[in-house]
């Protein structure tokens, strides 16, 4: 059997890749070979017609379980397989599942996290979103609370904001990144933004979800960090093949990862599931530095992308804490 963390195979790397499909082996034994097989041999002892026993063949199915390194091939798998749940998102959302629960989204004045708010709005959740600064149009949202001067890079701060948070959620979504338009690689060190990308993208959850511990407003609670496809060292091979670069990008999404998959197994005797959620590609600020490749990487509007994360966040348990989870597919992504 296969070594597993958290239902994901932990496997070292082969010698070579096969195939531009990278359902082939996804750069990796582990996440490749569960991904590419679509059929294993099943053995069975049948009795032949001259009452002798014989060994009969039969293919079964194998469901597929890791999402493709390769955002182009994907996304072109996914128009061949007519897969409705990755080109459109409405034909299978249902948000009904929030109404009446409270939820905390860290990080809700742009971008993805406003639409989140606006999304969960709609669906009759009480909202409770943060921000350093507060905006006309989260205000025009009509959220239970905001809680401004929020910076998720700095302890006292996240304090402050679980002491001001007027309830325990049901569910805690850290939204916050930061993604600077710079170059960064060996020619171009760039280790203040560096430092800066792991400060607020791998410290920022715990610290979020240490202060809500220490207030006890964790109890019940579902928590989701948003994290990046970015993170995965295995599809570095693929995404950053023969180039490498911007180090601190993914350094930090490594570093959420491996952060929230301690405290998932931190938080397991209290009950409280951790998910990372890769959101897909969407057209927002933090992504227009790719604006050219949008288009052939299936990149989506903000409220698809909304869609796409509440999708898969209505699903969280404790049989999916600890999981890597792409919202483009609900598959998952290898370490």
């Amino acid at each position: 059997s296969l070594p597993t963390f958290h239902g994901q195979p932990s496997l070292t790397r082969p010698a070579k890749a096969c195939g531009a499909d990278q359902s082939a082996f996804a750069g990796n034994l582990g996440s490749g070979f569960l991904a590419a097989v679509s059929s294993i041999a099943v053995l069975r002892m049948a009795s032949s017609s001259y009452g002798r026993r014989r060994i009969v063949s039969r293919a079964v199915p194998q469901e597929r379980v890791y999402s493709l390194a390769d955002q182009v091939a994907r996304f072109e798998r996914a128009k061949k397989e007519k897969n409705e749940r990755y080109l459109d998102i409405n034909t299978v959302y249902d948000g009904s599942a929030f109404k009446g629960k409270t939820v905390l989204v860290v990080g809700s004045n742009k971008g993805l996290g406003l639409e989140l708010v606006k999304l969960l709005q709609e669906e009759g959740a009480a909202v409770t979103g943060t921000c350093r600064k507060s905006t006309p149009e989260m205000e025009a949202v009509g959220m239970a609370q905001i809680i401004t001067s929020v910076e998720v890079s700095d302890e006292a701060s996240m304090n402050k904001m679980a002491k001001e948070l007027r309830v325990s959620p049901d569910y805690v979504i850290f939204m916050a990144g930061y993604f600077p338009d710079i170059v960064d690689n060996l020619d171009s060190i760039q280790m203040a933004e560096a430092i800066k990308q792991i400060d607020i993208c791998g410290l920022g959850p715990i610290r979020c979800v240490a202060a809500l511990k220490a207030e006890g407003k964790l109890k019940g609670s579902k928590v989701v960090i948003i994290s990046s496809q970015a993170g995965s060292t295995e599809w570095r091979f693929t995404q950053n093949k023969d180039e490498g670069g911007d180090y601190g990008h993914h350094m930090s999404r490594a570093a959420c990862n491996i952060g929230a998959a301690l405290m998932s197994e931190e938080l397991k005797k209290d009950g409280v599931p951790v998910v990372m959620l890769h959101p897909g590609f969407n057209r927002t600020s933090m992504t227009a530095k790719y604006a050219h490749i949008w288009d052939i990487e299936g990149a989506v509007e903000p409220i698809d992308g909304a869609k796409r994360v509440l999708h898969e966040v209505k699903q969280i348990s404790m049989e999916t804490s600890g999981k890597f989870i792409n919202c483009e597919d609900g598959l998952l992504i290898p370490w």
